[in-house]
């Protein structure tokens, strides 16, 4: 069995908000006290049921042992049931995605809050990308054959519907929409038939999620573009077992329209003019904002062969990008293709808001010429900026994805609050930010650049919509990014992501992820070179290891996060390289409105006036106003402009995976296949995590242009002793001139040993009601794994029934309840015990009770299994019974 560490995919993401119950109270009575209610082991699998059917979505949901991740859970077709491999871990177990933990009670706050403070509309443009174009438009749809992607079983679709102007002459710039992970199929309104399966089975009809867009489409295709919206069903059913979630294989979709549009395909050429593919833009949501991401990386740099799903050249250029409430599982964004990146501040899905590391997981990684901008839009959810995922608007059953607890309702984010936006303002803001995207990155106009860059103006046909804004790229040049080299004194360099409480930037303990700024990296819960600056009141002093260049910089343009709801006030102070100090100002810095259920610590833009003649920064000091904490996340020199990003192909880093036996003694170093590819020089990033301690360590190593691999070892030391297979994971992150693709690989160590024999006794165990049954499980020689034997009832006569045990007992390994009572067989029980690493023997138990009726003797007959490690299966040992008398 392999210990799965990633949480880059998912079947099921679990959408859970405010109003969760509490069902993760362990139990009283003799369950396993492994596992708190609602966890079993059935089968091969730890299971979690959740209380109510969850919906499909984009967040990778993870099982977790304490702070250890232990990995990917898949979901069911119950919407209820999410399952992964038997781990070695099971004790203080939990549910989280995006951030949020899912099994456990929200809080409830102590008092009912106000509704938090929420800021009035900026200054309109001089020009709003939201009121349509000159030109009328026609809408149809093509589908083209299907394709095989690669580790795919089913061929994915090739669907799209376009929009397109009428008689704009000449070819036409081209964007292209990719819808994120939602359900695949459904049948009418009932929301209990709704699934993730690919092929839609018979008498079901496909989620038409492509379809979601139209008011975004027509708006640009008025403004004179084609516009076509692509369906990813075919991915979304099947990017389960991906281990990046699927971004390979929707980039490779991607590609295969594009080159259809380059080639004027004639099922294409009939609904629209020429499209001028040397102009394209791209819009993702969710899932499909990380396959976009990939799509522009792919077009720079193409990845290794067998993983792609397109061969063709690339006749192709990729502008920039608009993603909303994107993930981005590998931290792998392009650096010099501009982006703009919507935070939905009520996302209920990706709600850790990880979309913020297309901004940040830039930074000194490419040029720095693109423009990077994250847009935080105050009221809006995860699911409504597709209409085929809004309630009312859909042919299919839809929500909120922001849950809110109607005896306490969320004073933000709850349908009907003042702050929250309500579905048609949602899309409406969401359609202009994407022409606003479009209309800077393809057509030129950098009068739509204060829209994006933090400038804090507002498009008149967003409103009512509050919509926040930070940039970095474009003309800045860094003044201050915090690393290990940058002193701090009267504040304190922090970690962004640590275990280490006293040397975090922000330890959160509400219900949200925090902050965006500090989402971790998928395998790492300790990153080295991430850093923030933490101020607490006191006046700090921040000096770069070298003087910052500020030549031509008009303003110091600060990133700075204050709590949510609260104010901040800050005196600015630049030191030259030269000497001179300089006063320049303060600054006010509102921060987001936020409740205990928003990832809300995000920073704010401010600006301030740089006196002429000051071309370097050689310290930067910050006065507080007010006590409590403040964050600088970073500086930069401000120049007005956007210019040519002139993206190149960066060498680009691929992790491979090797398989291994494990042999019976001495140790063998096994290298990874990391594959370099390209003639820039950089660095990337490096992580080793150990299967045993899932401690990872990191390292820094140099690309050299011409190189071919990475150097990764493995040590992998044999023995005779059954441990289990094993993977060794590692991951790859970019630090300068680098881009990652396949983020992930590893060692497969293979268990070359066998499992030690597993006995059961007695046959046949008796107990007087209200008593045990008890049995002891032997192995013949102690493992270095635990060894899971499971009991599995069949039938017998006369047999026990659901009230003849233990109730809280028959919950906890049933998932059921005991009522109306039935026969033990005829329901989803599976007990379990596990002869623990280095011991020999175990037992199981079963509660009986005692009742007053006279039913003669009962019986339990079980089929005991062991879970097969390396095939994932139950090996059947043996059949034992167990006799109640009366």
């Amino acid at each position: 069995m392999r210990r799965v560490l990633t949480a880059a995919a998912a079947t099921v993401a679990l959408l859970i908000g405010t109003g969760a119950a509490a069902y993760a109270d362990p139990p009283t009575s003799p369950v396993p006290d492994r596992l708190p209610s609602g966890w079993a082991v059935q089968h091969d699998k730890l299971v979690w049921t959740a209380p109510r059917p969850v919906p499909m979505g984009d967040a990778a949901v993870e099982f977790w042992s304490g702070d250890r991740l232990l990995g990917r859970a898949q979901g069911t077709a119950d919407q209820r049931t999410f399952r992964l491999d038997l781990p070695s871990e099971t004790d203080d177990l939990s549910v989280r995605a995006g951030g949020r933990r899912l099994d456990a009670a929200s809080p409830r706050p102590a008092a009912r809050k106000a509704a938090p403070r929420v800021p009035g509309l900026a200054p309109a443009t001089d020009i709003d990308p939201g009121t349509p174009g000159p030109y009328e438009t026609t809408t149809g749809e093509y589908e083209l054959p299907s394709v095989k992607l690669p580790d795919f079983p089913a061929n994915v679709e090739m669907r799209g519907v376009v929009v397109a102007p009428k008689k704009a002459p000449g070819a036409r710039p081209l964007a292209l929409f990719l819808h994120g992970r939602h359900w695949t199929c459904f049948q009418g309104d009932d929301p209990d038939r709704i699934t993730g399966d690919w092929p839609c089975p018979a008498g079901t009809q496909e989620v038409p999620s492509y379809r979601g867009y139209l008011q975004a489409q027509q708006l640009l295709a008025s403004q004179g573009y084609i516009t076509v919206s692509i369906s990813a069903n075919g991915i979304n059913g099947q990017d389960f077992a991906a281990d990046d979630g699927g971004a390979q294989a929707r980039s490779s979709l991607v590609r295969l329209h594009l080159a259809e549009w380059a080639a004027r395909n004639p099922a294409l050429a009939r609904l629209a003019p020429a499209a001028d593919t040397s102009k394209v833009f791209l819009m993702g949501h969710s899932r499909g904002g990380e396959g976009v991401n990939r799509a522009a990386m792919d077009s720079l740099n193409p990845p290794p062969a067998a993983a792609d799903g397109y061969h063709g050249k690339v006749s192709w250029t990729i502008r920039g990008t608009l993603l909303i409430g994107p993930t981005l599982f590998g931290h792998d964004p392009v650096p010099d293709v501009p982006s703009a990146t919507i935070l939905p501040g009520c996302d209920g899905d990706v709600s850790d808001l990880q979309g913020q590391m297309f901004l940040d997981a830039t930074r000194g990684v490419g040029s720095g010429r693109a423009l990077h901008s994250a847009l935080y839009f105050i009221g809006a959810n995860h699911n409504y900026f597709n209409t085929e995922w809004t309630p009312g608007q859909s042919v299919a059953p839809s929500f909120d994805d922001f849950f809110s607890d109607p005896e306490q309702p969320d004073p933000l984010c709850t349908p009907g609050t003042p702050t929250r936006l309500t579905e048609r303002q949602q899309q409406t803001a969401g359609a202009t930010y994407i022409a606003t995207a479009a209309r800077l990155f393809v057509g030129g106009d950098d009068r739509a650049r204060p829209l994006l860059d933090g400038t804090g103006v507002s498009a008149p046909s967003a409103n009512p919509a509050r919509v926040l804004s930070h940039a970095i790229g474009a003309a800045r040049t860094p003044a201050v990014v915090p690393d290990e080299s940058v002193t701090v004194t009267g504040g304190a360099l922090c970690k962004q992501v640590t275990r280490v409480a006293a040397e975090a930037c922000l330890v959160n303990e509400n219900f949200s992820g925090g902050s965006p700024h500090f989402t971790p990296f998928f395998v790492a819960d300790d990153e080295p070179g991430r850093y923030a600056v933490r101020l607490d009141g006191a006046a700090a002093t921040i000096r770069p290891a070298r003087a910052s260049s500020l030549s031509g910089a008009s303003q110091l343009a600060l990133r700075l996060v204050v709590p949510p709801n609260t104010t901040g006030r800050f005196g600015v102070v630049a030191v030259s390289a030269e000497g001179g100090r300089h006063d320049l100002g303060e600054v006010t810095v509102e921060g987001v409105p936020g409740t205990d259920f928003t990832t809300s610590y995000w920073g704010r833009e401010v600006r301030v006036a740089l006196p002429k003649g000051v071309t370097s920064l050689s310290s930067l000091e910050l006065t507080p106003r007010q006590a409590g904490p403040a964050w600088l996340i970073d500086a930069w020199g401000w120049r007005a402009g956007t210019p040519d990003p002139r993206p190149v192909a960066m060498s680009r880093v691929d992790v491979g995976e090797v398989s291994a036996d494990e042999g019976d003694s001495g140790t063998t170093t096994y290298q990874v296949p990391v594959a370099v590819k390209g003639k820039t020089a950089g660095k990337v990033r490096l992580f080793l995590t150990d299967p045993a301690t899932f401690e990872s360590r990191s390292w820094v190593a140099d690309v050299r242009p011409g190189s071919q691999r990475l150097e990764v070892p493995v040590a992998v030391t044999g023995n005779t002793t059954y441990d289990g297979s094993v993977r060794w994971w590692v991951a790859a992150k970019a630090v300068r001139n680098t881009l990652v693709g396949d983020y992930v690989g590893g060692v497969d160590v293979r268990e070359d040993d066998p499992r030690p024999t597993v006995t059961v006794s007695p046959a046949s165990a008796t107990a007087a009601e209200g008593a045990p049954l008890t049995w002891t499980v032997n192995l013949s020689a102690a493992a270095g794994v635990p060894i899971y034997v499971i009991f599995t009832p069949e039938a017998a006569e006369p047999e026990l029934s659901t009230t003849d045990v233990d109730p809280t007992w028959f919950t906890g390994n049933s998932g059921e309840d005991p009522s109306p009572s039935r026969p033990l067989s005829g329901t989803g029980l599976q007990p379990w015990t596990i002869v623990e690493p280095g011991t020999t023997t175990a037992t199981l138990e079963v509660p009986t009770v005692s009742d007053d009726a006279a039913e003669g003797a009962e019986k339990v007959r079980w089929q005991v299994s062991v879970y097969n490690e390396e095939t994932g299966e139950l090996d059947p040992l043996t059949a034992v019974e167990g006799t109640v008398t009366d």
